[in-house]
């Protein structure tokens, strides 16, 4: 099996703190390469991976401003799909641009939809479903519009991340995106009533929120800011915590943050939007709230959690294993 693999080059693979996207592209690449798949990894040039990497940018360009961003991602698209002959599937992680190639090609396209970003790029989607093989992140994310060939849930190397034992002074954790669609403000409010420290950490996407309505609070001790955090760090952040607090106002597509936090056994509490219920096990592996109000008293009752189970269903159900399997499982049907 030869597989062309398509990365966003907004960061690199894997991601030095943040690029949840390319980070799921590292995870799958190894996986797949781990399993004698010949795997041409299509990224940023200072990408780090045993496939074979192929780059137009030599540095993601969220972290080179003199690039122009349009033309960097179509040449780095064409750049595959100027290949596809070479592969027996292409598989992206672009979004919906590299959709428009489809037809110019003999090679299956596989498209993971990593989540719609917004209404209006839906009809690009559309007009290509009878052509792409599309793979939803979870049951949750599927768009009634669309056909999907599998849903393959995100893994993780549950292996590499050790066992957290909570925190001493009932510490909470915020990790993920600065914008209103995370609850990052609700977080702390519920670590401000519930008289617990917070930790928050993450990229600034909405800049304004962020210097309204989370920085006054942040006072280094009863809530400290750390910014965006590489694997080592995270996991250290979270296997210290006595929960993640994931109080999202929007549909999440996955939320990897949290999957990531149960394999350090910690527990999250967390609104039910989205693909939120199929990660968490209410009850068991966290709680699943429906405002700040429900989310203290939520957090209250944390020690009726068993961070072992936290941590099993991360082995049982977001493996890496499991996503290789699923994907392979695709792209065997597709050649077949």
């Amino acid at each position: 099996m030869r597989v062309g693999m398509l990365a966003p080059i907004a960061w690199r693979v894997p991601p030095r703190h943040y690029g949840p996207w390319e980070l799921v592209v590292s995870r799958l690449t190894e996986g797949l390469v781990a399993r004698g798949v010949d795997v041409t990894l299509f990224a940023t040039g200072d990408s780090v991976t045993a496939a074979t990497l192929s780059s137009v940018a030599p540095r993601p360009y969220e972290e080179d401003p003199s690039y122009d961003v349009k033309v960097v991602e179509c040449l780095h698209i064409a750049a595959a799909f100027e290949r596809a002959a070479d592969f027996d599937v292409l598989h992206n992680h672009f979004d919906f641009l590299p959709l428009s190639y489809s037809r110019l090609v003999g090679t299956p396209l596989v498209t993971t939809v990593h989540g719609l970003s917004s209404p209006g790029i839906l009809p690009a989607y559309r007009e290509y479903d009878d052509t792409v093989a599309y793979v939803a992140i979870s049951q949750a994310d599927r768009h009634p519009d669309l056909t999907y060939a599998a849903t393959v849930h995100h893994g993780i190397p549950v292996q590499d991340v050790p066992l957290g034992t909570g925190s001493s002074d009932g510490t909470l954790v915020f990790l993920g995106r600065i914008h209103p669609d995370k609850g990052t403000a609700e977080a702390v409010e519920v670590a401000r009533r519930s008289g617990r420290p917070l930790v928050i950490a993450g990229i600034v996407q909405d800049e304004a929120y962020f210097q309204e309505q989370v920085l006054p609070h942040v006072d280094g001790e009863r809530v400290r800011y750390v910014g965006p955090v590489g694997p080592q760090e995270r996991d250290r952040l979270l296997g210290d915590a006595d929960a993640l607090l994931h109080l999202v106002r929007f549909a999440e597509p996955f939320g990897l943050s949290m999957v990531e936090a149960m394999a350090c056994g910690t527990p999250v509490v967390a609104v039910p939007l989205g693909s939120v219920p199929e990660v968490v096990a209410d009850g068991v592996t966290g709680w699943l709230v429906d405002d700040v109000e429900a989310a203290v008293g939520a957090v209250g009752r944390l020690d009726e959690l068993d961070r072992a189970a936290c941590r099993r269903r991360v082995v049982e159900r977001f493996s890496v294993e499991r996503m290789v399997e699923g994907y392979l499982r695709v792209y065997e049907e597709l050649v077949r």
